[in-house]
């Protein structure tokens, strides 16, 4: 039976869901992007709606007619990229490294690197060892530039865009035959899947890449998308990777590469792929969001924090919560009790405080500025001198959603002051029986009573909010 749902991708200390689509950023450094450059870079990919990062090396290409990049030494591929992984590991965000070197894939796995994207398509016995030594997820790649070179298969080929099989010269038809394209296609990242089990990587690091637009003919990429649920039903997560590959533009016509990109993008989501590689995240994020709105039913629990110390604070609060449960595809379910608190992270006055536990179908990033949106309707005022923890008529703070990471300057998920703030830990015994234990198996560090912050001094009584 064919499997269209992946729960989780395991890479390193990162558990990926893969019950909606992610996108994973594509940053090359090298040719345009100092590391500086590329670590800044990085973390807006992050705030545009990268779920993962892939770091690639694009060093100067050689004069030589069709030189590829991935010539470079081993050395010099270290020296662009792996400054970059050390930057962009210390945001805490899922990274992933294309390399075909085994030596600069390790080093990068042991600076907190989650995945190896191997051009090579784990061809290599260094490679192969890094999977099996690390816990690391692995994208199997099929790229014929390797695959001909690789003693398990048959089918040898001389040059870049050969076809897998020879075009007859009284061609027929639009497209060749796909059933050899395909078994090639499935056969090689089969053969690669079971020589990383064999060597000790467990199934749910693997992810698989057709690699569509590396040594294929047009005719081939499009047979592969076409496709693209019998490689989902191979068993392993799905990654499409048609960001800026010639195929796309050709088939579309398209003067800007990025339009046919995020229609192929859309179209892989709903064939079953659930990781996007791709180059221009915005774009392809607005457009995956507003498919899986529209296509599935995907409603997340979450909980929101809530804040007051100006004026009427429980005004501020019930008002808070009706605009909160107006919000599209939201709803509110249940709100604690308001709670008076001690004063933190500098905040002069004491706080009224609660927390709402809503059911959304929002993306998180969607979900984020909708908030923001209730705090200028309810006239919040923003020093930049205090950081935002200046007096407030309201502050809603993501806690939490279902199933949800993120690593960003404009959303980080679950909450990081989560697991220390008092004021949010004892109104969520209003909603649930025990916090402490649900955040714990979350994988959130939670203080103990007496090291927390913002300790809640008295209940303020029932918000009126329906």
């Amino acid at each position: 039976m064919a499997r269209e749902d992946f729960a989780i991708w395991h890479c390193g200390r990162h558990e990926v869901s893969l019950a909606r689509p992610r996108i994973m950023g594509v940053l090359e450094v090298g040719n345009t992007l100092s590391c500086d450059q590329a670590i800044e870079r990085g973390k807006a990919m992050l705030d545009e709606g990268a779920d993962l990062l892939d770091i690639c090396a694009r060093p100067p290409r050689s004069k030589k007619a069709g030189a590829s990049s991935l010539t470079s030494s081993s050395k010099a591929e270290a020296e662009l990229i792996v400054p970059v992984v050390r930057g962009l590991t210390q945001t805490g965000a899922a990274i992933c490294v294309s390399t075909p070197h085994a030596d600069v894939a390790k080093i990068c796995v042991r600076l907190g690197a989650a995945a190896i994207n191997d051009p090579s398509g784990f061809t290599g016995e260094g490679m192969v060892k890094v999977a099996a030594e690390t816990d690391c997820g692995c994208v199997i790649l099929c790229n014929n530039e390797f695959r001909s070179n690789s003693s398990r298969r048959s089918v040898v080929l001389d040059q870049a865009h050969t076809p897998m099989r020879p075009v007859p010269s009284n061609r027929r038809f639009t497209l060749p035959e796909e059933a050899p394209v395909m078994r090639e296609i499935m056969g090689f990242l089969g053969d690669q899947a079971r020589l990383l089990m064999r060597s000790g990587v467990s199934h749910d690091r693997i992810c698989v890449d057709p690699g569509p637009g590396l040594n294929k003919t047009t005719d081939e990429d499009i047979i592969i998308q076409r496709n693209a649920k019998k490689l989902v039903s191979m068993g392993f997560p799905l990654l499409q990777a048609v960001s800026r590959k010639g195929f796309s533009s050709v088939v579309a016509g398209a003067k800007e590469a990025g339009a046919a990109t995020t229609g192929l993008s859309v179209w892989g989501v709903q064939a079953g792929a659930r990781v996007l590689r791709v180059h221009e995240v915005a774009r392809v994020f607005e457009a995956v969001n507003a498919y899986w709105a529209v296509s599935q039913a995907d409603a997340r629990q979450g909980f929101i924090s809530l804040g007051s110390n100006v004026g009427d604070r429980l005004g501020y609060l019930s008002r808070a919560v009706r605009l909160i449960d107006q919000i599209p595809m939201t709803c509110v379910v249940a709100v604690s009790s308001a709670y008076e608190t001690e004063p933190a992270y500098g905040i002069a006055t004491p706080v009224a405080n609660a927390v709402a536990e809503i059911r959304t179908e929002l993306h998180p990033l969607v979900l984020l500025d909708q908030l923001l949106a209730v705090e200028n309707k309810l006239d919040r005022v923003r020093d930049p001198k205090q950081a935002g923890h200046g007096p407030r008529t309201i502050d809603c703070d993501l806690l939490w959603i279902e199933g949800e990471s993120h690593c960003g300057a404009h959303l980080t998920l679950p909450h990081p002051h989560l697991g220390e703030r008092d004021y949010v830990l004892v109104p969520m015994e209003d909603l649930m029986h025990d916090p402490v234990r649900f955040f714990t198996h979350a994988g959130v560090t939670v203080a103990k009573p007496e090291d927390r912050v913002g300790h809640v001094m008295s209940e303020l009584g029932r918000l009126d909010w329906k």
